[in-house]
């Protein structure tokens, strides 16, 4: 998340699906062996975006069935709100082909997956101090 005067803006990535269509979601992947949850979402944000962050509270939690080799997995990705410290946004990593910034009023419209566009209030509701919030943007699978 980068905040910019009254702005905020959060990093998405993109990636082409089979179809062609883009699908924008927010950063996440998978935990290694020996790694927190916190680690892997800050590895994986920092593999997928080129942004180096650090954690500011957790966002929530979202679950997805997706298939892979033929057989259909059930994955659960735990979000986490993060405040940008360094790096430069970049789609270098294979598994990416868009990152953007987008302001936080926009990502209802541009998210794909509604199980992630449900967690854009809470997050907005913390971007500006209002109360209740339990977790946000970056976030590693298990």
């Amino acid at each position: 998340m980068q905040r910019t005067g009254l702005i905020t803006e959060i990093a998405v990535i993109g990636r082409r699906h089979r179809t062609g269509e883009m699908r924008w979601t927010l950063p996440k992947g998978h935990v290694e062996a020996g790694e927190t949850l916190e680690q892997a979402a800050i590895r994986e944000v920092a593999e997928e975006t080129g942004l180096h962050a650090q954690i500011a509270e957790p966002l929530g939690t979202v679950t997805y069935w997706f298939t892979s080799a033929g057989s259909r997995v059930r994955k659960t990705v735990h979000l986490f709100i993060m405040n940008g410290v360094g790096g430069e946004l970049s789609a270098d990593d294979i598994e990416v082909d868009e990152v953007a910034w987008i302001p936080i009023t926009d990502l209802p419209d541009r998210l794909t997956y509604a199980a992630e566009r449900e967690l854009v209030e809470p997050l907005r509701k913390w971007v500006t101090g209002q109360p209740s919030v339990h977790s946000a943007a970056g976030a590693p699978g298990r």
